[in-house]
């Protein structure tokens, strides 16, 4: 930063600011220290910054996805991403993968790297073990599922709601042997969906057939044996709701292998991608991942700014997108 100063003849005062996005420059000398940089090749070294400022931050948050590959996650990373770099603040994510260890050795590594502020979604069933870093005053927002044993702040999808209108629309093109293709039931909102689809179809007074219910399924090649075997029973289902956008996408295989996607109704749970370009395309109960994670970054943000506020709990709703799997008549 002096050789920068020293070439762009200001002080480093007037560097620190340029570079830090401070008012109190005027454009001329901002474009002079800019071409210093530029000239020198100048990168600003965050990690001595953080130890010479007073509030002590890193410019930097945490971020702990189930599994960033699945599009779903990616989405949320985007937009988190994108709400953190306006505001210059780096960020640093990794997938647990359902794996309750890799999630507090993911967040003690984070956390330990001197994050700002951490986004979770949580793998584990325990999280009192981060009881001393809240406690240390690291602000925390757990995101799709909450926590337990700990009272913070959520961002959540209605996934009770949702999987009801999901049912309710299958019902009211004429489907009553409906199956549920669910995710693990050790996951928050695996549950709560399957709950919906219980709930519902006893508000419309039909009868739970368990047979037409298969849970603890993960992945599409999984999802699409599931929804073979539905569609093996001696009286199968004339319409699957699939709990989740890889056990759609598994469904529809299964479906089309049989030559029943024109026969059979098909509804997901979260957004399939390029769910529009299948024929036909698949009806789902979208969940807003842009919304949630805008969500997510804004509560975050607030409380490390210094928002002490009770806690919050957002929760945001689906939307039904039909693209014609979803409308086919028994």
């Amino acid at each position: 930063m002096r050789d920068v100063a020293a070439l762009a003849r200001v002080s480093v005062t007037t560097v620190s600011r340029v570079i830090n996005g401070e008012p109190g420059v005027s454009g001329r000398l901002a474009d002079r220290v800019g071409a210093a940089i530029e000239q020198l090749n100048y990168r600003h070294n965050l990690t001595a910054s953080s130890l010479r400022r007073a509030d002590g931050k890193s410019a930097t948050i945490g971020l702990v996805l189930e599994y960033i590959a699945n599009p779903f996650d990616a989405l949320l990373h985007h937009s988190i991403e994108q709400f953190a770099l306006k505001r210059g603040v780096l960020v640093l994510g990794g997938s647990v993968e359902e794996d309750e260890v890799r999630e507090r050795e993911l967040i003690a590594a984070l956390a330990s790297r001197r994050v700002d502020g951490l986004v979770i979604m949580p793998a584990g069933h325990d999280h009192s073990y981060l009881l001393n870093e809240r406690s240390a005053g690291m602000p925390m927002v757990f995101l799709d599922r909450p926590p337990a044993f700990l009272d913070a702040d959520t961002v959540l999808t209605d996934n009770l709601d949702g999987v009801r209108r999901g049912i309710r629309h299958l019902i009211s093109h004429g489907h009553r042997r409906i199956g549920y293709i669910g995710d693990l039931k050790t996951i928050t909102t695996a549950t709560l969906r399957e709950q919906g689809y219980r709930d519902e179809l006893q508000a419309q007074g039909i009868p739970i057939d368990e047979r037409l219910i298969r849970m603890d399924v993960r992945g599409h090649e999984r999802g699409e044996a599931a929804a073979n075997d539905l569609l093996h029973l001696d009286s199968p289902p004339t319409a699957i709701f699939a709990g989740q956008n890889l056990l759609a996408t598994g469904a529809y295989r299964a479906l089309r292998r049989m030559n029943l996607h024109y026969k059979v109704a098909l509804v997901g749970f979260d957004e399939v991608p390029l769910g529009d370009l299948f024929d036909p395309g698949i009806t789902v109960m979208a969940q807003d991942a842009v919304a949630l994670g805008r969500a997510a970054a804004q509560l975050l943000f607030r409380r490390i700014d210094g928002d002490r506020s009770p806690i919050v709990h957002d929760v945001i709703p689906t939307r039904l997108i039909t693209r014609g799997s979803g409308e086919i008549r028994p």
